[in-house]
């Protein structure tokens, strides 16, 4: 009995042993289960790209839009209809190609070349001062021309900061409660970019580097107390760059009181104007191409203002639409980054958060301005607004941003990045 019981044990083993292996379960993190069926996780975030490219469209119609009459005033009577729609065009293209190019490069080498190029970005912002090399339009002098584009460095500084503050913080890591150690380097490195963005001057581009600098600090664990010292020195520094400045002093008041007369047709000029198209739009807008504002009222409508042409035209609906967008995607970019540090992977992580706040907040800035929220500050709409150096940087730092969720899936499925 005995030995007939070992023999069916060890003939049930041996079955065991030769019956064919399932394969392995994916684990939950590289899989989703729907009806039984396992579906792959994608190699990066579709719904990102795919809004980015909706907004991309979105603002070529309505650059054309907006710019369409322009031929009509003497200041661009010898360019066509669509000559700012042509050359945005081509800017889109140029900075597709150039996000394509930035998505096959490794964000290790980012890594590596964050102080370099945060020194090339210096250089160019104080080329730009010099006469023979930068191109000054209207009093300012901000870019570089280069043939078929004219290149602005602060767009780059943005990119840079982001990458620069990034690296800082890791490098910083373990003297974070150190006020000397930890933040005078990074106060010295703004104070620089300060001046010459200052000198150009581009007080915008200035808030939003600023902006982006601060941000890193604080999701890189700064001490609060040494954060808010921080804050406060350089809110104090723009109210004493203001209160020198008699029209800065000037756009401040303007803004205070916009439909005073003494400001309606000078300094608040635009401001009214973009204040009178979302009052034209109401809910659902004029229809689009019928703005009236655009024509000759409402000054750089393609530039600066394009989202009051988007309120007259589409209404609270369109404008409603833009913003939830543009919070979409800055969440999305967090979400992005906060995986990164997760996965300990700082630089990347804080890298991508200094992107979102420079999307975020460089979109709230200019919503803000066109809807009298805050004082004119000559800031872009990303994605949306004419401009070849502003869409191109952002279609780069977004394509780093891809390139950190890529790797960022790579790693959850075991692989490298």
């Amino acid at each position: 009995m005995r030995q007939a019981l070992a023999h069916f044990s060890l003939q049930a083993l041996l079955r065991r042993w030769n019956a064919p292996r399932a394969a392995p379960k994916l684990p939950v993190r590289d899989s989703l289960v729907q009806s039984g069926r396992p579906v792959r996780i994608s190699g990066f975030d579709q719904g990102l790209v795919w809004l980015v490219i909706a907004l991309l469209a979105f603002g070529l119609v309505m650059v054309y839009s907006a710019s369409v009459a322009l031929p009509d005033n003497p200041k661009f009577a010898r360019y066509a209809p669509t000559h700012f729609l042509i050359r945005h065009a081509m800017f889109i293209g140029i900075a597709i190609v150039a996000a394509l190019v930035t998505l096959q490069v490794p964000i290790d080498l980012w890594e590596k070349w964050a102080p370099w190029l945060f020194v090339a970005s210096l250089v160019l912002l104080a080329l730009v001062l010099i006469p023979q090399i930068g191109k000054g339009v209207n009093g300012a002098r901000r870019w570089i021309p280069l043939g078929f584009m004219s290149f602005q460095p602060s767009e780059l500084a943005k990119l840079a900061i982001c990458m620069y503050a990034a690296s800082y913080m890791v490098r910083k890591m373990d003297v974070k409660e150190n006020f000397v150690q930890a933040v005078w380097p990074m106060a010295v490195a703004l104070a620089i970019i300060g001046l010459l963005l200052l000198a150009e001057p581009d007080m915008g581009a200035f808030m939003v580097i600023a902006t982006i600098a601060l941000g890193i600090l604080f999701l890189g664990g700064v001490n609060g107390r040494m954060f808010l010292l921080v804050s406060g020195v350089l809110l104090a520094a723009f109210v004493l760059m203001i209160v020198l400045s008699p029209w800065r002093a000037e756009r401040i008041f303007a803004y205070l009181d916009p439909w005073n007369p003494a400001y309606a047709q000078g300094r608040a000029y635009q401001l009214t104007h973009s204040l009178i198209a979302f009052g034209r739009g109401e809910l659902f807008g004029q229809g689009l191409g019928s703005s009236v504002e655009k024509l000759h009222y409402l000054p750089e409508a393609h530039t600066d203002f394009l989202l009051a042409v988007i309120g007259e035209e589409l209404g609270f609906v369109g404008v409603a639409l833009v913003i939830v967008a543009f919070f979409w995607i800055t969440r999305r970019i967090f979400v992005i980054g906060r995986q990164a540090i997760a996965l300990d992977r700082v630089f990347a992580g804080l890298m991508c958060q200094g992107i979102g706040i420079w999307m975020g907040g460089q979109a709230f800035i200019n919503m803000g301005v066109n809807l009298g929220v805050l004082p004119t500050k000559g800031l872009t709409l990303p994605l949306l607004s004419y401009g070849g150096s502003a869409l191109l940087m952002n279609l780069v730092a977004l394509a780093i941003v891809v390139r950190v969720d890529s790797e960022n899936r790579q790693l959850m499925r075991g692989g490298r990045p």
